[in-house]
């Protein structure tokens, strides 16, 4: 995905009414981790860094939109049961199209 594609990604956001801040905060640090991970696919992911760098601080909060993005299939998450295994996670690239 090119900076082009994540400029294109982040507009077809805006279209879509039921995406609120939170949505959009949480996507935002997952394109930050795939950007330093250098893929869209696969992306390491703890809970805990993405709440740090989508700014939220309670784990309800963090929970339910983070359980919204993979119900309309914005995500797909895979959760990695071991303590030393990180979870993955796929950023779809055409959402909304």
């Amino acid at each position: 995905m090119t900076f082009s594609d994540f400029i294109d990604y982040q507009y077809s956001m805006t279209k879509d009414p039921k995406l609120t801040v939170w949505h959009g905060a949480l996507l935002t640090a997952l394109f930050l981790l795939a950007v330093r991970q250098k893929r869209f696919i696969g992306i390491r992911v703890s809970r805990s860094r993405i709440m740090t760098l989508a700014h939220i601080r309670t784990l309800p909060t963090y929970h339910k939109y983070f359980r919204e993005l993979q119900e309309w299939g914005i995500i797909v998450y895979r959760p990695s049961y071991h303590p030393g295994v990180k979870s993955e996670v796929d950023i779809k690239k055409t959402p909304y199209q």
